[in-house]
């Protein structure tokens, strides 16, 4: 690569036409000039200037390298622009989310990127360490999580909730459950279905169901594709709990009845980001539409 600074002189020396104004605007000695376009010349391999005692008349060779050095300048200036320049409504972001969430926020990041086409979000489904990780390493801008989690190489704030549903076949609808009810029923299980579950039954203000030892339900399927979970239920095969978002987005949702347990059952969903991580103005606005979406969602419920 070419030393910068050379290419500077040389510039200069062609524009000005003047080996002494070429010092003095550079803030460099006469010899100092000299030895720059020695050195480009040597590493170009061609004279750039023909010296004529006191002027000098450049090579051809001389101007393709001065229109190069013009270019550089002229692509440095435009970078140091475009970092003043911390456009909120372009750029890429990456975002991980659970399944359900990524359900109910694509058509909103779809949407925001239709209104701002140079504002590109990746929005890619992982597991919970899986979104932790990503952050921590920087692959994943903002992370959502269901747990605040206590890694000090992250911040985590409150960004919304999500509802949880113990969902059933409609042809067992009922207003109280069981364990042998739900034994009778037979789990359909996904990878989030045991931590649901333990969510599910010591939060919905139901004594019988607190009680109940997951292992004791009997697996009548599994599944780990969050758009076909619901399949089985919808056909009398097992239950499941799961976000109320997964059910807005299940085409047979009539063939899905939600047991109306004492309490709403509400995860806490947090915003992670890595601590001391410099984000651009885009990520307000990506963060903005992600909050008003979970909250829209929550009020319409």
């Amino acid at each position: 690569m070419l030393n910068p600074a050379w290419l500077k002189t040389f510039a200069t020396l062609i524009d000005t036409g003047h080996f002494t104004k070429t010092a003095d605007k550079l803030f460099m000695t006469q010899p100092g000039v000299s030895q720059h376009i020695k050195k480009l010349e040597q590493a170009c391999g061609h004279p750039l200037i023909e010296r004529h005692n006191k002027s000098f008349e450049i090579t051809e060779a001389g101007k393709t390298v001065y229109q190069y050095a013009l270019e550089m300048e002229s692509q440095q200036q435009q970078m140091l622009q475009s970092l003043d320049q911390d456009d909120p409504f372009s750029g890429k972001l990456a975002v991980s989310c659970s399944g359900s969430l990524a359900l109910r926020l694509y058509p909103h990041l779809l949407d925001l990127q239709c209104k701002h086409p140079q504002l590109v979000t990746h929005l890619e489904v992982a597991p919970q360490q899986k979104i932790l990780a990503g952050v921590i390493n920087g692959d994943v801008d903002i992370g959502l999580m269901t747990h605040q989690s206590s890694d000090p190489r992250v911040e985590s704030v409150k960004i919304g909730d999500e509802p949880l549903c113990l969902m059933l076949p409609k042809m067992c609808q009922t207003e109280t459950l069981t364990l042998a009810q739900l034994q009778a029923i037979g789990l359909i299980g996904h990878p989030d279905a045991e931590h649901y579950l333990s969510l599910y039954f010591s939060r919905c203000a139901e004594p019988d169901l607190a009680t109940i030892n997951i292992n004791q339900l009997p697996v009548t399927g599994y599944i780990n594709q969050l758009s076909q979970i619901l399949l089985p239920v919808a056909k009398g095969r097992g239950f499941t709990v799961l976000p109320q978002s997964a059910l807005e987005a299940f085409s047979d949702k009539e063939r899905i009845a939600v047991y109306p347990s004492k309490q709403t059952v509400i995860e806490t969903l947090y915003l992670l980001t890595k601590r001391h991580r410099r984000l651009p103005a885009r990520f307000d606005t990506i963060k903005h539409t992600l909050k008003q979406t979970l909250n829209d969602a929550n009020r319409d419920k």
